[in-house]
């Protein structure tokens, strides 16, 4: 059961890493990058300081939570102990895989393991996480998946994951978000009774 899942792993990935075209090359690679996503990110921290002012710093420390959670169980844990090499890396594959320049000219194949996916985590996570922070204020805010879901399928494009990779990564990111979430909720309900100790009748 576990061989045919990873030969489907396979066919799905070489289907999708095929749908490529050389003038989206340095468009995906880029967009794997943090500067890319810059903008994003300040919206992000605006609408935090814009909403919860004064207790920004709580939101921030469950951020900080969240990725630490997703990047570290990934990177420091699944990928070492699983050491699935990713597709850019795997023998069968070479020459059957579409590899991407870096802007210095250098073929990009990222780290020798990829199981499960850090990107995927770390977007999933902070989708989430902002999805749970956001949901009843701003409507909009579901939308923070799609993006997390074109990060994760640019890693596809790349030859750098598996799908299985991105969808278990995605898993991970997204029980980080609720964790962190969880967390910053705790923390603030904490703050605001020491804040207001409930009056001794």
């Amino acid at each position: 059961m576990l061989d045919q899942l990873i030969e489907l792993d396979k066919k799905i990935l070489l289907f999708l890493n095929s749908l490529h075209t050389p003038w989206l090359d340095p468009i995906v690679y880029f967009s794997t990058q943090t500067l890319a996503w810059l903008p994003l990110y300040i919206l992000l921290l605006y609408l935090i300081i814009k909403d919860y002012k004064k207790e920004t710093w709580i939101v921030l420390l469950g951020i900080v939570l969240t990725i630490l959670l997703a990047d570290q169980f990934t990177t420091s844990f699944m990928k070492p102990y699983f050491e699935r090499p990713r597709p850019s890396h795997e023998p069968t594959l070479q020459g059957l895989v579409h590899l991407v320049n870096r802007f210095n000219g250098e073929i990009y194949t990222g780290g020798q393991y990829g199981f499960a996916s850090s990107h995927a985590a770390n977007t999933f996570g902070v989708a989430t996480f902002f999805f749970l922070l956001f949901k009843t204020k701003k409507k909009w805010i579901g939308w923070l998946f799609l993006w997390a879901a074109i990060m994760s399928y640019t890693r596809i494009y790349l030859g750098v994951h598996y799908p299985g990779d991105i969808f278990v990564g995605g898993l991970v990111g997204v029980l980080a978000g609720i964790a962190g979430f969880k967390f910053q909720h705790w923390l603030n309900q904490y703050v605001t009774n020491r804040k207001n100790p409930p009056a001794i009748s």
